[in-house]
C-alpha cells in the first residue's frame, strides 16, 4: 500500500512538473495582436493570455512594425483595414526583412473581403481568420499554426543546382555569385520544387507543404508566387504542367 501511494504521488508530481514546463513554453511564445478596434483586441488578448501566451498589442500597421522589430514575435495576428498603415503593407514590409522569415502572420478579414484573402497571401501571410471574431476559433487556429511551426524541418543543407545555391538555414539564394533573400513563401516554394528537380509537384502538394492543409489557397496565389520566382530566379527553371502542377527544371544556365 505504501508503494502504491508513493507511485501515485510521484505520478502526480510528474504531471505537475510537465504542466509547468508546458506553460513555461507557452509563455515563451510571443504573439503580436494588431487591430484598431479596442473590443477585438480585448477579446482576443484575453483568450490567448488565458492559454498562457505572451501577447503584445498594436493599433495600426506602423505601430506593429515598431513592436515587431523590438520583440520579434513568433506569430502576428493582424487586421487588414487599419489607419496610418494597413495590414497588407505592414505584412509586405515584414516579409522583406529576413528577421521575420520564421514569423507566422495571420490576417483578420471581413467575410465579404474575398479580394483581401488573395492580397493577404500575395503579401506573405500564412493564414487568415474571418470576422466576426470567435475566440475559440482564434485559439484553435493559433495552436494549429504553432504546431505546424514546430514540425518544420531544421535542414541546414544547401541545394546546389548549377550556379544556383539555395541555403535553407540562412533563407538565402545565391545565383552566379550574387546572394539575395526571398519572402518566406517564395523561398519555401522554391526550396520545395528544387528539392525534387525534374519531378512534377502537384498543386495540392504545394498547398499542403507551403501553406499548410488548414489554409485555403487558390490557384492564383500559387501562380503569382511562381511568376515572382520566374522574375527573380529565372524563367528557365520553372515549367508549368497544365492541370497538374509545376516542375523545377535542373539546368546550369
Amino acid at each position: 500500500m505504501k508503494s502504491y501511494n508513493s507511485d501515485f504521488h510521484l505520478s502526480i508530481k510528474l504531471i505537475f512538473i510537465l504542466e509547468i514546463k508546458f506553460k513555461m513554453k507557452k509563455k515563451d511564445i510571443r504573439i503580436l495582436l494588431v487591430d484598431d478596434e479596442p473590443d477585438v483586441i480585448e477579446i482576443i488578448k484575453y483568450n490567448l493570455a488565458q492559454e498562457g501566451y505572451n501577447v503584445t498589442t498594436a493599433s495600426n500597421g506602423k505601430e506593429a512594425l515598431k513592436k515587431a522589430k523590438k520583440e520579434t514575435p513568433n506569430l502576428i495576428i493582424m487586421d487588414v483595414m487599419m489607419p496610418k498603415m494597413d495590414g497588407i503593407e505592414a505584412c509586405e514590409q515584414l516579409r522583406n526583412d529576413t528577421t521575420f522569415n520564421d514569423t507566422i502572420i495571420v490576417f483578420l478579414t471581413a467575410r465579404g473581403e474575398d479580394y483581401s484573402h488573395v492580397a493577404a497571401f500575395d503579401a506573405g501571410a500564412d493564414d487568415y481568420v474571418t470576422k466576426p471574431i470567435k475566440p475559440k476559433i482564434i485559439v484553435s487556429k493559433v495552436k494549429s499554426l504553432l504546431r505546424r511551426l514546430k514540425k518544420e524541418d531544421i535542414n541546414q543543407d544547401k541545394i546546389h543546382i548549377g550556379k544556383l545555391i539555395i541555403d535553407r538555414d540562412q533563407y538565402e539564394v545565391t545565383q552566379k555569385g550574387k546572394t539575395f533573400s526571398l519572402p518566406r513563401k517564395e523561398f519555401d516554394l522554391l526550396y520545395l520544387l528544387a528539392s525534387k528537380p525534374d519531378k512534377v509537384i502537384k498543386r495540392e502538394k504545394i498547398m499542403e507543404k507551403v501553406w499548410g492543409s488548414e489554409v485555403v489557397v487558390g490557384d492564383r496565389t500559387i501562380d503569382v508566387h511562381i511568376r515572382k520566382l520566374r522574375e527573380k530566379v529565372g524563367d528557365n527553371f520553372f515549367k508549368t504542367v497544365k492541370g497538374v502542377g509545376y516542375k523545377f527544371v535542373k539546368t546550369s544556365k
